[in-house]
C-alpha cells in the first residue's frame, strides 16, 4: 500500500533526523506537547522566555545555549531555571525548543563541525 499523499498525523513530521523533528520543522504549536512527554503540567510566561531565548541564541550562534547562558539571557538564575524544567533542564528546554542538545564541537542542528587548519 502506498503512503503518497497520504495525510500526515499531527504533530508528525516527513522531516525527521534521528526520529525527531528537524529544527525547521518545530513550531510554538509542539512545545506544550513536548513539555507534557517531558513531565511539565503547562507552559508559562517564564517558561516561553526561557525557550524564546534558546532559540533565539540557537539561531545567532548554532549552538544550543547551556543553562549559565540562559540564566544571562533571561535574567533567571539557574536554579530558577532548574525549578521551571525539573530534571535536566538544559536538555529539557533543547527539546521543549525543538532543538538537540549536542556535544562540543557540534551546532545547534546536532551536525558535525569541520574542524579547520
Amino acid at each position: 500500500m502506498s503512503t503518497a499523499g497520504s495525510p500526515r498525523r499531527p504533530g508528525s513530521s516527513g522531516a525527521s533526523h534521528g526520529g525527531r523533528r528537524r529544527t525547521a520543522d518545530w513550531t510554538p504549536d509542539d512545545a506544550p506537547r513536548i513539555a507534557r512527554e517531558a513531565g511539565l503540567e503547562s507552559l508559562g510566561d517564564h517558561h516561553w522566555k526561557v525557550i524564546t531565548s534558546c532559540r533565539e541564541e540557537a539561531a545567532r550562534t548554532g549552538r544550543v545555549p547551556g543553562l549559565r547562558r540562559l540564566a544571562v539571557l533571561t535574567g533567571f538564575d539557574v536554579p530558577e531555571l532548574h525549578r521551571l524544567f525539573p530534571g535536566n533542564a538544559e536538555a529539557i528546554v533543547s527539546r521543549i525548543a525543538g532543538l538537540r542538545s549536542q556535544p562540543a564541537g557540534h551546532d545547534a542542528r546536532g551536525d558535525r563541525e569541520s574542524a579547520e587548519g
